[in-house]
């Protein structure tokens, strides 16, 4: 039976089944706007799947109508102070970091709208999901408040001129145009969302754990690398990988036709 838990007065919600775990963004009447509270809360349970064993994947979705609607206007509005403002910004960079830092690949489940630091979650995820009527934008450009943090997760995920085209415009495009782009990798009806999600988790799952952490941190490490400090590094893990029982293993069951037992390590 799947365990849910809920934390810091149920801003986030969390169910774990089959080395999966579903981490859903729980204010359903804001959108799932980020507050503080609600991305320290995402920042506590992601650390906790960083260190949970039993978990292999993580899929990250919101509640009610739509995926999240980026930062919480009205709590920025009601503490206009320049030390408040630092601390919604360094704790929504301190969230995507968790991300990208949690050894587990990370899947986006996205339906309605994800917007502003909603859509940088998106581009923050290792993968992306998304129902055929979910909608993007980076919409800060039309409140006087350019999407600078977001920049940062969708200049990394889509070419400059369509990066721009959204930071600048600030209008909506469709879950087909997020595609085509490379902002999602995949596009689904709305019923098949929850099973297109799982069943991508259920693949990577099913895979070295040990394997999927290594990958994963060289990913990340070697993009910002110019091409030969890239090769250097990227030859250096994959003689660490090598050494690894995980890799032994799964060699010898592909050379033995049997499927690769995992031990982690």
């Amino acid at each position: 039976m799947p365990v849910t838990k809920k934390t810091s007065e149920t801003l986030v919600l969390r169910n774990n089944e089959n080395g999966i775990s579903n981490l859903i963004i729980n204010r359903p009447t804001s959108y799932n706007a980020l507050s503080i509270s609600c991305m320290e809360a995402l920042i506590e349970e992601i650390n906790k799947v960083s260190d949970d064993p039993s978990v292999k994947v993580l899929i990250l979705s919101g509640s009610g109508k739509g995926f999240c609607a980026g930062h919480d206007l009205k709590e920025m509005r009601g503490n206009p102070e320049r030390d408040f403002y630092e601390k919604i910004f360094d704790t929504c960079s301190k969230l995507m970091m968790s991300i990208i830092n949690c050894p587990k690949p990370v899947i986006a489940k996205v339906h309605g709208i994800a917007t502003a630091a909603g859509c940088q979650l998106v581009a923050t995820c290792d993968l992306a999901v998304a129902d055929e009527n979910a909608r993007f934008a980076t919409p800060g450009v039309n409140i006087g408040l350019f999407c600078s943090t977001p920049m940062v997760g969708l200049s990394r995920n889509v070419t400059r001129k369509h990066a721009m085209e959204m930071l600048l415009t600030g209008d909506f495009i469709s879950a087909e145009r997020a595609y085509e782009i490379g902002l999602i990798n995949r596009v689904v009806t709305f019923e098949e969302l929850d099973d297109a999600a799982n069943d991508l988790a259920q693949k990577i799952a099913s895979k070295s754990p040990l394997t999927l952490k290594i990958g994963k941190k060289a990913f990340y490490e070697q993009l910002d690398k110019d091409l030969k400090s890239a090769y250097e590094y990227c030859s250096r893990v994959m003689v660490e990988n090598m050494m690894a029982r995980d890799a032994e293993e799964g060699i010898d069951a592909f050379l033995e036709k049997r499927n690769p037992v995992w031990r982690g390590k």
